[in-house]
């Protein structure tokens, strides 16, 4: 039996349009002219996706949407958007929509959109697991808050709206959008992520959309770039409050347009590409403090997601250390037992760095035990990291002595510095991520500051 599309535009020429195209993609297709027609139409034969324009004789699309989520929630509607009208497509995809094409419609735009939403509805397609697993990494814990955030994330599958991720580093922000994913219908195409801190700033711009041969110093061919690589998939950007201005603005113009101009080139390539996003920053803030574009902040922000801390689900100790022992199993042949006590101080640790500390802290122990159990001392937690007594900022004694700095300002403030990293990395046991985290600044930072006071060592 052939699957439907209800067409919903006022216009008799876009109708004919989406009718003609679709019919040669062997579809059935059921059009209506108005709000109203439609609804009368989607009661008498559901169909398996809905195509509407924003603005119709009798009300808006928008209305529309929400109808359809609210009383037909497995039929994926796509809107129909003026060219530009960013503010519409958001306020679409922030409605229900499964995602938006702008007129003058681009066939094969079209086709593309139409091929992923009614791979939603396909009757073979298996049902997920319970615990929303699939390939690759899973979300794992029955804690309220990660069963929340996995139905959440399940839902979000069903979309082609933006979804920014926002969680502490190591909290599980790419297993969510591994997961989003992988219950998609992009499931079958890549996953490509990509740490936009990692990246050096001038050669970001060719890591994201490729360049051509001779375009630069070094650029002996074409190479197309990681919006290319995730064609028809998922391009994850972690760490996105990373990119520097004049990169967000050219991010901003490949997700709106849907195209990408690579390096050198005066063309740009049409892009099919879910993006979703992530950070550990507050990126409200940071638009606050100009170091983030508002309007690529909404782009990217239709939809937000927050992945809770280890300390806040640590119900979920128990299932997330018999995962790690098991992987542990699996590569070393052996499987080792976690004492009482060991469990027992883990429950009492705050883990700074999250689920990806917790992997650490067990191979560790693992490496430091008998092999055969892991106890409280083989862990080497720091008793000041805990969930009862979180760290303070190192207190410093004395005040400012101003004589001291009277002919050496600079000498006297590194002096200043070099007595507080100190004591911040003794209070942290000379652990890093944790030193950084305390003292609120990037790990990046410290190690500069550390290597400058001659600290590293």
């Amino acid at each position: 039996m052939k699957q439907t599309v209800l067409i919903v535009d006022d216009e008799p020429a876009i109708r004919e349009l989406l009718e003609i195209t679709l019919s040669r993609m062997g579809l059935d297709t059921v059009s209506a002219a108005s709000l109203g027609e439609a609804e009368a139409k989607l009661r008498e034969r559901p169909p398996n996706l809905c195509l509407t324009d924003m603005r119709l004789p009798d009300g808006n699309g928008i209305s529309l949407v929400e109808s359809i989520a609210a009383e037909f929630p497995d039929i994926p509607v796509a809107m129909i958007t003026a060219h530009g009208s960013v503010e519409t497509a958001i306020t679409a995809l922030k409605a229900g929509a499964f995602d938006f094409i702008s007129k003058p419609i681009e066939l094969e735009g079209l086709r593309n959109l139409v091929s992923s939403a009614l791979r939603l509805a396909e009757p073979e397609a298996p049902e997920p697991p319970a615990n929303g697993s699939t390939r690759g990494p899973e979300l794992i814990g029955e804690s309220p808050a990660i069963k929340t955030l996995r139905q959440q994330a399940l839902k979000l599958a069903r979309s082609q709206a933006p979804v920014h991720i926002q969680g502490e580093s190591g909290s599980g922000k790419e297993v969510v959008a591994r997961l989003i994913h992988n219950h998609g219908p992009r499931a079958a195409a890549p996953f490509v992520a990509v740490n936009c801190g990692a990246i050096p700033h001038e050669l970001m711009e060719s890591e994201l959309f490729g360049h051509v041969k001779g375009s630069f110093t070094g650029a002996n061919r074409d190479k197309p770039g990681l919006f290319q690589a995730a064609e028809g998939g998922t391009l994850f950007l972690d760490e996105v409050a990373d990119l520097p201005l004049v990169m967000q603005v050219k991010l901003l113009r490949a997700i709106q347009e849907k195209a990408v101009r690579p390096v050198g080139s005066s063309e740009e390539i049409p892009t099919d590409v879910r993006v979703l996003s992530a950070t550990h920053r507050d990126l409200a803030a940071e638009v606050a403090a100009g170091r983030f574009r508002n309007d690529l902040y909404y782009r990217i922000n239709v939809i937000d997601v927050h992945v809770p801390p280890l300390r806040q689900r640590l119900d979920d100790l128990p299932a997330l250390v018999a995962r790690i022992i098991q992987r542990i199993a699996g590569e070393n042949g052996e499987r080792p037992q976690l004492q009482p006590s060991a469990m027992n101080a883990m429950r009492a640790y705050d883990f700074p760095g999250n689920v990806r500390e917790l992997e650490n802290i067990i191979e560790r122990a693992w490496a430091l035990s008998d092999g055969q159990q892991i106890s409280a001392e083989d862990l080497q937690l720091n008793p000041r990291n805990t969930v009862a007594d979180t760290p303070a900022a190192p207190v410093m004694t004395g005040g400012i002595d101003y004589e001291a700095a009277i002919g050496d300002l600079e000498g006297y403030l590194e002096d200043v510095e070099r007595q507080i990293l100190s004591a911040a990395l003794e209070q942290c046991r000379w652990n890093k991520t944790a030193t950084a985290k305390l003292l609120g600044v990037s790990f990046r930072s410290l190690r500069y500051r550390l290597q400058k006071l001659k600290l590293d060592d």
